[in-house]
């Protein structure tokens, strides 16, 4: 049996791309850095990057996504044995270790760029609902309908990446308070203010 042509693509394309994690671990080639310079670090050419991925933004949106859906296979064990509060915790704790913080920074690069050109991002980008749709079912099993867990776990994932790049852009700034009032907030224990009595 042969293999076609778009499938020895994709073969040598995940290939590649398991090159890039190895030289790369857990962390992103900086978006400063050449694509000859990404290259030389997975001992491979700059023409079969650009060949498979385009541009060092296509190898960076192709690399956040394994390493997001790894993160999510991890994330998922807590999901199964705890409550939509703990995944919350955990995304968090996940996402702000000191180690992580390259990753986080490509992450919004990688986000800013497809906000121009969705098209040439659309893997990464279907797979930002990843985190919605785990907390959704988490919700779900706590007891809401499935709109209404939606719209909770999309609060708190916006909410969640919102702090993230507060966090990039301002790293004196601690938010662990924020998130326990994402999850207040999240579960409606947040209304308006009332004026004090006169």
């Amino acid at each position: 049996m042969s293999l076609s042509s778009a499938e020895r693509r994709g073969d040598a394309r995940d290939r590649l791309l398991a090159r890039l994690l190895d030289a790369y671990g857990e962390g992103l080639p900086s978006p400063e850095v050449s694509l000859r310079e990404v290259a030389a670090r997975a001992a491979t050419s700059h023409a079969l990057l650009r060949y498979h991925f385009g541009s060092l933004s296509g190898v960076l949106a192709a690399m956040l996504t394994v390493q997001r859906s790894r993160d999510n296979e991890a994330l998922f064990k807590t999901a199964q044995q705890g409550t939509f509060d703990d995944l919350v915790v955990a995304i968090w704790r996940a996402y702000t270790r000191p180690e992580q913080l390259p990753r986080v920074r490509g992450f919004f690069h990688v986000v800013g760029l497809a906000a121009y050109n969705p098209d040439n991002f659309r893997e990464f980008s279907d797979s930002l609902d990843d985190l919605t749709k785990m907390l959704a079912a988490l919700a779900e099993r706590d007891g809401l309908e499935p709109e209404d867990a939606l719209t909770m776990a999309t609060v708190a994932v916006a909410a969640l990446r919102g702090l993230l790049l507060r966090q990039v852009l301002t790293p004196a700034v601690r938010s662990e308070d924020e998130i326990a009032l994402i999850l207040r907030m999240c579960k409606g224990q947040i209304g308006p203010r009332t004026p004090p009595h006169p």
